[in-house]
């Protein structure tokens, strides 16, 4: 019996190692799947809103954050009363439509800060919230 041992210990051994071996490459190898397969990144904000509204030029281009020489910036998620804090009411040249969005009214204004005019769609994100911006385009 012991002579069947001292015969099978070493072949135990090498199929433990195998096996181990084998897990490791396999662990490499969806390692190695995960970088070379490109992911879409995921958005941190919303970056536009469902439907354009149609006081919106059409060759009108949407971003996500809007700086300016001054420091100050607009951005998605900025409420109404941070932007007419920030770049003040003289800013708003006073066009302004309003239209049914997804969760509530939709407020589409006008604004000329800084020698930029661009365009400042406000919504809420919830129902009965604050409007925020959800898109900012530049005509």
């Amino acid at each position: 019996m012991d002579a069947l041992r001292l015969r099978l210990g070493p072949v135990v051994e090498w199929a433990i190692a195998a096996a181990f071996l084998a897990g490791t490459v396999a662990v490499a190898s969806l390692i190695l799947q995960e970088f070379r397969v490109p992911r879409p990144l995921a958005p941190v904000a919303r970056t536009e809103v469902e439907s354009t509204p149609a006081a919106v030029p059409t060759r009108a281009v949407s971003v996500p954050v809007l700086p300016f020489q001054d420091g100050k910036e607009v951005r998605i998620g900025d409420t109404a009363a941070a932007v007419a804090a920030r770049l003040g009411r003289a800013a708003e040249s006073g066009r302004q439509d309003v239209d049914r969005g997804r969760l509530g009214e939709r407020l589409t204004r006008y604004y000329e800060y800084a020698g930029f005019r661009f365009i400042l769609v406000f919504e809420p994100f919830e129902r009965n919230g604050e409007p925020r911006v959800g898109a900012i385009y530049l005509p």
